[in-house]
């Protein structure tokens, strides 16, 4: 077997090579300071009823519940920031899509990571991938890995480069050196932008979110959409990057270093018309990268409904006819929000200036 250090080396050369950003590694020692922050504001309600990491606080901050015999976490981010497509491809009754999700950025990380668990393994150890996955919180063991900080939106933001990034690591027995004596020095300082800047007000305390409020997270949740943050949710379809957005070094960032452009098939935007036309298998088929409750599509149908009613066009026939066609579906909670929406499209226009 190789040298932990030598071992270490070949590892960040091949996530290098694999268009990983960041590399670290961590003790694979439970996370016990998060399992408390999860158990405590679980009680409080602040999670919204949101399962991933919450559902079993014991399991998802203690990797050797993914692989026994645990020793280090190799943790590793890679950047999804690129530049917004021109605006000529825009549908006439676009609904918006956070950046993570313009295209599915987790399986090119996940195969970086695939690759990083191979070398490990046939070095002689075990080792298992974890990449949006609800074993294992994976902002705290970018943490404990020394490539960044917590910002008071409670985004990991690594030095220099900001928080567009997605998260993953390796669980492996091998005893590699790790990164957890040298946490990353915050940068937030007194700044915070971020907590305005939050349509619903869903950050109530610096690194504090509600999800409740939360519009990234109300998008995925099942049931009715609350009533009250529907205007706020503007024309928003999945995701919200707002909090980001306002973030001084994700600012800074893409002026010292603009972004690429957007992959070709990057979904900046989508239909809304198209969403509320298309049957179920065709809507989950479609939009299978995002975190649709239970995979039914009538939550893709009451996200695109609300932003209809935000942002359609009142004077489309297409968004009149869609819209009316949805308030007929015997789905109560397809034609809840269709109701919604058409109300909404009814509103008065504005005054001009």
């Amino acid at each position: 077997m190789p040298e932990a250090s030598a071992l270490a080396d070949d590892l960040r050369r091949l996530a290098a090579e694999a268009g990983v950003d960041a590399v670290g590694f961590a003790s694979a020692a439970p996370f016990l300071d998060t399992r408390r922050h999860l158990e405590d504001r679980k009680a409080a309600g602040l999670h919204g009823g949101m399962h991933f990491t919450y559902g079993d606080p014991a399991r998802s901050t203690d990797p050797g519940r993914s692989l026994p015999g645990a020793q280090t976490l190799v943790v590793a981010a890679r950047s999804y920031r690129k530049a917004e497509p021109p605006t000529s491809g825009k549908p006439r009754n676009a609904g918006a899509v956070a950046r993570y999700s313009w295209q599915d950025e987790y399986e090119p990380l996940r195969r970086a990571l695939d690759r990083l668990a191979d070398h490990l393994r046939a070095n002689g150890f075990q080792a298992a991938t974890l990449v949006d996955d609800n074993a294992l919180v994976d902002r705290a063991a970018a943490y404990r890995a020394g490539l960044g900080w917590f910002g008071k939106n409670a985004n990991l933001l690594l030095p220099g480069l900001g928080s567009y990034f997605v998260l993953g690591s390796v669980v492996t027995d091998a005893p590699l050196p790790t990164s957890d004596t040298r946490p990353a020095e915050d940068g937030c300082g007194a700044c915070t932008r971020c907590l305005p800047a939050c349509p619903t007000g869903a950050l109530i305390a610096p690194g504090i979110l509600d999800a409740r409020r939360c519009l990234a997270w109300l998008l995925e949740a099942p049931g009715s959409f609350p009533v009250e943050f529907r205007e706020a949710l503007g024309g928003r379809v999945y995701g919200c990057d707002d909090c980001q957005e306002a973030c001084p070094p994700n600012r800074a960032a893409e002026r010292r270093d603009p972004p690429p452009p957007a992959a070709e098939d990057a979904e900046p935007w989508v239909d809304l018309v198209a969403m509320l036309d298309s049957d179920d298998a065709a809507l989950l088929a479609r939009f299978g990268r995002w975190y649709v409750p239970r995979r039914q599509a009538r939550y893709l149908r009451r996200n695109a409904l609300i932003a209809l009613g935000n942002v359609g066009d009142p004077s489309d026939p297409e968004v009149r006819r869609v819209v009316a066609a949805a308030q007929a579906d015997p789905d109560p909670v397809v034609s809840e929000h269709a109701d919604w929406a058409a109300a909404r499209l009814a509103r008065p226009a504005p005054s001009p200036a």
